[in-house]
């Protein structure tokens, strides 16, 4: 029972302690009241602080959508790490890309041109998704994870001090101003004590009430010693805490350099594989991006022409394979021979003679023609053809 009575006692006097301070910052706000206001290197910290927190949230909330765009993903990993589980390891999509490639490239035949090619772009497409797991798990672990820790773990403590410190603030401007209402209260009471007053008992009277203000005067000076000496405790241990921020400051800096180096590493990893790739398929010729009639294109630039060499350029195994018989020999003689098509191809412009996958035409050799091209024939239709999309038949 008379822990029950303490509690409600400790709780009204938390809430009238409450209350008062809301009614004091209210009035604050409307210049109404005193208020102690911080010195300036103190003001400074909390703008920096504040100001850390808030571009630390936005760094690191946008930095989450880069690494995993999908947001259901996003919110089971958090799920998961408030539970202090392992989340389930989900294939990420350039690895789902490639096994479908790789699945289709197998259904039709590995044998096949476009069968080979989408196996062997099925398969980069899988190691840049293995490089995209490791990018995520190393910027989560060197880069996202200090970010949290300091929105979650030291601005939560300078928050709470932070706090700490407004209510002493509060607790010494009410002192100040209880201090002050006694002192203007023991002064107009001397002056009335002061006065010819008529009768003993009215100046017993006005003695007793003056010794009695000048005891409360006294108790508020005391408690405004006291309101002070926290206030100022309070203000120094945040001002310890928020002169830390420079060193978090220089933490997120080493933190931001392993997530540019796990970048790079991956975008590096990553262009290394294309390239593999590239040259693993051979060179596109140049009309095979005139497709789908389009008279005009622009040029595709190399990243590193320098570094993926003449003999890449210049190779038509992979996509651009050529026939088992060599067609420069056509070329030489006068003869006609036949050819079966490998893929399609629409014709960029009256000149050229459209083609179908593994339709049988007629090509012969015109003097003074591309050497990469052959004159084809197919009924009463005529026209070039590139000698990339043939193959000549026994």
């Amino acid at each position: 029972m008379n822990i029950m009575d303490f509690n409600v006692k400790k709780l009204a006097a938390d809430a009238g302690t409450f209350l008062s301070r809301a009614v004091q910052f209210t009035e604050e706000k409307l210049g109404q009241a005193e208020k102690t206001e911080l010195d300036a290197h103190l003001e400074n910290l909390l703008s920096k602080a504040e100001c850390t927190k808030i571009w630390t949230e936005k760094i690191m909330k946008q930095t989450e959508v880069l690494l995993q765009p999908n947001p259901n993903a996003r919110i089971e990993e958090f799920v998961y790490e408030k539970l202090d589980r392992k989340a389930p390891s989900r294939i990420n999509n350039p690895e789902l890309l490639g096994q479908y490639m790789i699945d289709a490239g197998t259904e039709f035949g590995p044998g096949t041109a476009y069968g080979n090619a989408l196996i062997k772009c099925g398969e980069t497409q899988k190691r840049i998704g293995t490089a995209d797991r490791e990018l995520i798990q190393t910027s989560a672990l060197n880069f996202l994870t200090p970010l949290r820790n300091f929105i979650e773990g030291d601005y939560k403590t300078i928050a709470k001090e932070r706090k700490l410190l407004q209510n002493k603030r509060l607790d010494l401007d009410a002192a100040k101003t209880r201090l002050k209402k006694a002192k203007a209260a023991e002064t107009r009471n001397s002056q009335l004590n002061s006065a010819r007053l008529e009768g003993d008992n009215i100046m017993v009277n006005f003695s007793y009430v003056l010794n009695f203000l000048h005891v409360k005067w006294l108790k508020s000076e005391q408690e405004l010693r006291i309101t002070q000496s926290e206030f100022d405790r309070q203000a120094e241990i945040t001002r310890l805490l928020l002169e830390g921020i420079s060193s978090t400051h220089a933490h997120h800096l080493r933190c931001l350099n392993d997530f540019v180096e796990a970048q790079m590493t991956y975008y590096a990893q990553c262009y290394q594989y294309m390239l593999d790739l590239q040259k693993q398929l051979g060179s596109f010729p140049s009309n095979y991006l005139s497709n789908n009639n389009q008279t005009s294109l622009t040029p595709v630039p190399s990243v590193l022409p320098n570094a993926i060499g003449s003999s890449a350029m210049a190779s038509t195994s992979g996509l651009a394979i050529t026939s088992p018989s060599n067609l420069s020999d056509l070329k030489e003689c006068s003869g006609s021979r036949k050819a079966r098509v490998l893929y399609d191809y629409d014709a960029a412009n009256s000149t050229e003679l459209s083609l179908l996958a593994d339709e049988v035409i007629t090509v012969f050799s015109v003097v003074g023609m591309d050497s990469d091209w052959l004159m084809g024939e197919r009924g009463n239709q005529k026209g070039k053809v590139p000698i990339t999309y043939l193959e000549l038949l026994n």
